[in-house]
């Protein structure tokens, strides 16, 4: 094995040591939002807004879950039904009637699409608007796939109310019952940890922001003061601008993970997963041909180099490279493993970073491919580029 491939490896076991030790500690799992509970005196009152697009299958579950919630104070529900051809508004209010939580959810028909705004964004805008008349102090956007845990509402208004927070958003738990699902799915939420590392975002004197759109409690003076949803209706990674546009604002946020409320939505074969993670990530990337190859060269180097370079250094009796590979294949693996039992997956995914970091690699090139075809960010049966 040549210098410069040796001097590859060194560089790789140097990077997995300073992400360990310096970056955010992004790979520890934390923070959960159950870990506190504290109740308050008084409880604020909530309109929770739910864009829904052909979401009939799933709301028997959800949007159960969203009316039983045990918040003691005024809640109501809007769910803008956004063009669906499945009967998602009659399965929503049917579920309301049967639970006499009627009077505390409103159907919103959602209109046209206008030019330059993306499907859910305007979803959301329309709804927001309807809630906006009964004057909220919070506004609880959440996704049609998302089961809560009865005390999710709670929990959220607790930790903005008591922390002073504008923002507080949940990664909620992803389903990780296929094979697909249990290889990519806490890789998923590992990369993006490590790309906005929860401890930074939570920190006032940091820039970087993010959020995680299934579960976001925004405040609605913090959402009037950067402007409302319009001031980012072009924005495919909704959730991450706008927890950037509060944090900017001069806003407190704060992004944690949950154990208890969980997102339905089945990820069951490969291109599910490749879909849904191609459908953004060049956009991640800021539509950037130079930051695609660097981003591409920094995977292999980061993730791919250790275990090939393990194996040739094994292979050629160069026992200095085996043990480089072997000791940043054994950092990454014990970085990831957090994660792994965070889903309680098998103990041997945390092994198989370097491949499916390989394949998130294929799914970003793959990205930027459909991009330049004028076949990016497609979602639900609409095109965004």
């Amino acid at each position: 094995m040549n210098l410069i491939a040796f001097g590859l490896m060194l560089l790789s076991l140097a990077i997995w040591l300073g992400l360990l030790s310096f970056w955010g500690q992004f790979w520890q799992a934390e923070p959960k939002l159950e870990e506190k509970d504290y109740p308050l005196r008084d409880y604020p009152r909530i309109c929770a807004v739910i864009p829904a697009r052909n979401e009939a299958q799933l709301l028997p579950t959800t949007m159960r879950s969203l009316l039983l919630q045990d918040y003691p104070g005024e809640f109501n529900v809007f769910l803008v039904d956004d063009h669906s051809t499945d009967g998602t508004a009659s399965y929503a209010l049917g579920i309301a009637y049967a639970l006499d939580k009627a009077p505390q959810l409103q159907i919103v028909a959602a209109e046209s699409l206008p030019s330059g705004w993306t499907g859910k964004l305007w979803a959301l805008e329309q709804g927001i608007h309807k809630a906006s008349r009964l004057l909220p102090d919070y506004i609880f956007l959440t996704d049609a796939d998302i089961e809560h845990d009865p005390s999710n509402l709670r929990r959220l208004v607790a930790k903005a109310v008591q922390e002073d927070l504008d923002l507080v958003s949940v990664m909620v738990k992803l389903r990780c019952d296929s094979f697909w699902e249990q290889l990519l799915i806490p890789a998923f939420v590992f990369f993006f940890q490590k790309l906005y590392p929860f401890r930074w975002v939570n920190d006032p004197k940091r820039k970087i922001a993010a959020a995680a759109g299934g579960c976001i409690l925004i405040r609605t003076d913090a959402l009037e003061r950067i402007g409302g949803i319009s001031a980012i209706h072009q924005a495919l990674i909704d959730d991450c601008t706008l927890g950037k546009a509060v944090k900017s604002s001069q806003g407190r946020i704060w992004l944690g993970l949950s154990n208890l409320s969980r997102s339905l939505r089945p990820y069951n074969s490969l291109k599910t997963v490749w879909d849904m993670v191609a459908r953004s990530a060049y956009t991640q990337l800021n539509y950037s041909p130079f930051l695609l190859l660097a981003s591409v060269a920094g995977m292999i180097l980061v993730y791919v180099f250790p275990p090939v370079g393990m194996v040739f250094g094994v292979l050629m009796g160069n026992w200095g490279a085996a043990l480089l590979g072997l000791l940043g294949w054994s950092l990454m693996s014990f970085a990831y493993w957090p994660m792994i039992q965070f889903y309680q997956c098998a103990p041997a995914f945390a092994l198989s970073l370097p491949a499916i970091a390989f394949l998130y690699t294929l799914m970003t090139i793959d990205s930027a491919w459909h991009h330049w075809r004028g076949r990016g960010g497609a979602w639900k049966g609409r095109v965004y580029n």
